[in-house]
């Protein structure tokens, strides 16, 4: 329970950054005060960034997945290699 309790916190933390003033100005209305750095250049730039978090939801997604249950019973899988040498 402390684990997800410190990692919502940092969570919740890491969503409420400051932007500095000057970039502030330069963001568009809806960016503004949540990131730093100079503002898109063109709608293109919200695509490639809509599409990469897609696609690493899905990568967090299937990583937990599989770590929690990999679903490997047979009993010649590599990992057993490993596993039954002691």
């Amino acid at each position: 329970m402390k684990k997800i309790t410190m990692f919502l916190f940092l969570f919740t933390c890491s969503l409420t950054s400051i932007a500095c003033a000057v970039c502030e100005s330069q963001q568009p209305k809806i960016l503004q005060g949540i990131v730093h750095g100079a503002g898109p250049k063109s709608n293109w730039d919200y695509v490639t960034v809509w599409i990469m978090v897609i696609i690493s939801i899905i990568t967090l997604f299937y990583a937990i997945k599989w770590l929690i249950n990999p679903q490997e019973n047979d009993r010649t899988h590599i990992k057993y290699s490993i596993l039954n040498e002691q």
